[in-house]
């Protein structure tokens, strides 16, 4: 079968390689539509925690095409999405609902061979059945929606916090749905990209600013806003972006930063100001409430989808540069 495979940090490929032929409990699933995820950049890079070789992508959906021994339920043909959380079940961590955190964590695209290839086994229990009405594409949103749904399970947001939100990217725009639904009163967002913010506008950012505006928006809130959020993964920005945290705040880093990155940050304000400094780590037993979310209409990810290329062209786009106002960049097999 055909499949992206990245040989080494900057060094990427299509070629064919053995077809993942399902063994006991898995399915093989033939791909149809893949996300590109940051972490794809970062794998690429040699930025992540991969082996390499490593073939990429962990948001996608696709058709069941076989099925292993000892899977109930399942017949070959039906529409699927898939968690690609790979959790031992058995660790403390995994026992106590902390399995991102599993001592033998993997996942597929990230630790074993993902999607981006014409076909890939999974675990039979981690496939959702998708309905007819959801698209392919909405189907490989399920994943990245399920990395926002872990977030608002950190964040505990309260009704009427005040939200300052820094990347109105693909993930960023789910953020301010997600946000908004949970009961965000003021949903300040800052991005660099004009159209961006537009978008987030449309989904009810309640103040929009270029990133050379940080004036105006200390403006709005002097002392803070309850809650501050970085969605970019930029060292530079996040240093700037926990300082508009107010007293009794909290700041979620959801942007994923090269693994060696480092940022100044001062103790003090940390200590007298009360501040709460939560991270989010993936998906954590999310996909469901993710997919659920989808079906029901209550997050819109059609509109995220500003681009679908071939296997072939990935392989540029991981190289870069990239268009800024792209959102979400999708791969059809």
């Amino acid at each position: 079968m055909k499949a992206l495979v990245i040989e080494k940090p900057g060094q990427a490929v299509i070629k064919d390689v053995a077809y993942p032929k399902p063994g006991r409990g898995e399915v093989t699933v033939k791909v149809n539509q893949v996300g590109i995820c940051g972490t794809d950049v970062h794998i690429y890079k040699g930025e992540f925690l991969s082996p390499y070789p490593i073939i990429p992508g962990h948001e996608f959906s696709g058709v069941i095409h076989e099925i292993g021994e000892d899977v109930p339920e399942y017949v070959t043909g039906e529409r699927v999405a898939v968690d690609p959380s790979l959790f031992c079940g058995k660790c403390s961590y995994c026992l106590t609902n902390r399995g991102n955190h599993c001592e033998n964590w993997g996942a597929l695209g990230n630790t074993v061979d993902g999607s981006m290839a014409e076909y890939v086994k999974v675990p039979y229990e981690n496939l959702v059945r998708i309905p007819d009405d959801m698209s392919d594409a909405e189907g490989a949103f399920i994943e990245p929606l399920a990395c926002v749904v872990y977030a608002m399970h950190r964040l505990k947001l309260k009704v009427g916090d005040q939200v300052l939100l820094f990347g109105a990217g693909a993930m960023g725009q789910q953020l301010i749905q997600a946000l908004k639904t949970a009961g965000a009163s003021q949903l300040v967002v800052v991005d660099l990209s004009v159209e961006k913010l537009a978008m987030a506008n449309e989904w009810g950012a309640s103040h929009t600013f270029t990133s050379d505006k940080l004036d105006e928006v200390r403006e709005l809130q002097p002392r803070g806003f309850d809650i501050v959020v970085d969605a970019t993964g930029i060292p530079e920005v996040i240093e700037q972006a926990i300082t508009f945290t107010g007293p009794v705040g909290k700041y979620l880093q959801f942007g994923v930063t090269p693994s060696d990155a480092f940022i100044k940050l001062n103790p003090f304000d940390l200590y007298h100001k009360d501040w709460t400094l939560l991270g989010t780590m993936a998906i954590n037993h999310t996909f469901i409430p993710a997919f659920n979310w989808i079906k029901e209409k209550r997050i819109d990810v059609k509109p995220l989808v500003s681009k679908t290329i071939s296997l072939e062209d990935t392989i540029s786009f991981l190289e870069g540069p990239r268009d800024p106002n792209l959102l979400k960049v999708q791969i059809k097999i």
